[in-house]
């Protein structure tokens, strides 16, 4: 369960000695205030950093925002900017930890599993980053300035989960990074709080731009969170006009009809699988019967009219070959009995 007095929160209990007998209560700073001794009320909202910040996330994406957030804790002027981090992830697997669990844990920073969430009011905003989980409205009621979500395209283009692969299978030129409100019941819909555009490399793989894009957006959650409450004030909705969706990666995407596809396309999907070196690996191959390693010209794929200048190079097949099987003559033994 949830420890309102977890983490950070008995640290400044430690630091300020004249708050430690009421450290289960919430504390406050900046330009706000605690209610009169005695007298219950709403929590102060905080106009001005340090932050109290509930970060959700999961994966490598995830874990380079969650890293530049613990590592920036202060501002250049000395200031702090983050007072509280906090990690909210999934359970951890029997085959491996999540990076994002195994960070906070490396670095001592307090995890709590998902979804065995109690009271959260005691933050100042959410962030979420691949995460993959819908969050309730009262559990985003809880945060005064939201939660806020880190999303690597320009939505409303390529909502959902796989933003970067589709972008890539796409041959999108240009893409970016949004941060934005999240609200309940559906994903990727929510307010913009800051978007910056980011131009697609050549030949980048899904990989290759992930990275890219994760190391954007950690630098945009810290300057969105030096003017929280400004950014906060001048969001804006997102367009009704170019929404597309980017769908979980599904089986069905690595099919290939190399009777339709260009090398363009084949390329494209290449990269979007994260492909680093230019090929691309096959559990199984349809022409008309399962093939198997044999029907294969020496083991690799390769142009079907290579070498035919009427032929279009553009269009993607392959040959296969049929070793010749040698008929076995028919040799006469003399047996020799002893």
């Amino acid at each position: 369960m949830w420890n309102p007095v977890s983490g950070l929160a008995r640290t400044v209990a430690r630091t300020f000695p004249r708050i430690a007998p009421a450290a289960s209560r919430l504390f406050s700073a900046g330009s706000s205030a605690d209610p009169p001794e005695g007298r219950s009320g709403p929590r102060p909202v905080r106009v001005a950093p340090p932050w109290r910040i509930l970060f959700f996330g999961t994966d490598t994406f995830a874990l380079r925002s969650l890293q530049k957030l613990h590592l920036a804790r202060s501002l250049e002027t000395g200031k702090m900017l983050i007072e509280q981090l906090e990690v909210v992830t999934l359970s951890p697997t029997q085959s491996s930890e999540l990076p994002v669990r195994k960070y906070a844990r490396m670095s001592r920073i307090p995890v709590h599993d998902w979804p065995s969430l109690a009271l959260c009011d005691h933050f100042d905003v959410g962030i979420v980053v691949s995460f993959g989980c819908l969050l309730s409205d009262a559990l985003i009621q809880q945060f005064p300035y939201g939660i806020l979500n880190l999303h690597p395209s320009l939505l409303p283009r390529w909502r959902g989960p796989a933003p970067i692969f589709h972008t890539v299978l796409c041959g999108d030129q240009v893409t970016g990074v949004t941060i934005m409100q999240i609200r309940p019941k559906r994903f990727d819909v929510g307010p913009i709080v800051m978007q910056q555009e980011y131009a697609v490399p050549p030949r980048c793989t899904s990989d290759e731009l992930g990275a890219m894009l994760a190391e954007t957006g950690a630098e945009m959650l810290l300057s969105t969170l030096k003017s929280l409450p400004e950014c906060i004030e001048n969001k804006r909705e997102q367009s009704k006009e170019g929404i597309k969706f980017a769908p979980k990666i599904t089986v069905a995407m690595s099919w290939v009809n190399w009777e339709e596809q260009t090398l363009e396309e084949l390329d494209q999907l290449n990269r979007a699988i994260g492909s680093r070196n230019g090929w691309a690996g096959f559990k199984m191959v349809v022409l008309k019967k399962i093939l198997s390693a044999a029907d294969f010209y020496n083991g690799y794929l390769h142009p079907y009219f290579q070498g035919r200048s009427t032929s279009n190079q553009n269009v993607g097949r392959f040959q296969t070959h049929k070793p010749e099987t040698k008929s076995r003559k028919n040799v006469k033994r003399n047996w020799i009995v002893m």
